[in-house]
C-alpha cells in the first residue's frame, strides 16, 4: 500500500488531477468531495478516454464527473486474499484503502502482485488483463 494518498477534490478540474498525478508521479488518485468522503477513483486512463479522446476540455470537466457509482474500497486490516478477490471481481488495478471512514492510502495492482504466490500474481494479472 501506499499510505497518505492525495485526493483529487471533485470540484477540481481533470486537468488539475492530471498535474497533482504528474506532480506525485501516480497513474490514479481517489476523488473525495467536499464532506472528506470518497467519491470514486480518477485514473489517467480516464483522462484519456473519457476526456481527451472525447473532445472535453480538461480544465472545464469536474474529476467529480467522471466519478461512477460507488468506489470499490478495501479495508487497512484486510489480507492479500481479499485484496486479490476485490480486484478481480471488479476489474480494477487500484484500489483505495479505507479505515473506518478515513482513507489511509491506496493498494495497487503490483502491491497486491507482490504479497501474493507467483501463480496467484500471475492468475491476478492475467484476470485484470482480460475483457
Amino acid at each position: 500500500m501506499t499510505a497518505g494518498a492525495e485526493c483529487a477534490g471533485a470540484e477540481d478540474s481533470v486537468l488539475e488531477a492530471a498535474r497533482k498525478m504528474t506532480r506525485l508521479e501516480v497513474g490514479a488518485l481517489p476523488i473525495c468531495g467536499t464532506d472528506d468522503r470518497l467519491k470514486g477513483v480518477i485514473t489517467d486512463r480516464d483522462i484519456v478516454v473519457k476526456v481527451l479522446g472525447q473532445g472535453k476540455d480538461p480544465a472545464a470537466v469536474t474529476t467529480g464527473s467522471l466519478a461512477q457509482g460507488e468506489a470499490v474500497t478495501i479495508g487497512a486490516d484486510d489480507s492479500a486474499e481479499e485484496i486479490f478477490s476485490t480486484m478481480i471481481s471488479h476489474k480494477v488495478r487500484r484500489l483505495p484503502v479505507i479505515d473506518g471512514r478515513r482513507l489511509v492510502g491506496m493498494v495497487s495492482l503490483a502491491d497486491a502482485a507482490r504479497a501474493l504466490s507467483d501463480p496467484k500474481a500471475g492468475q491476478l494479472i492475467e484476470a485484470l488483463s482480460t475483457d
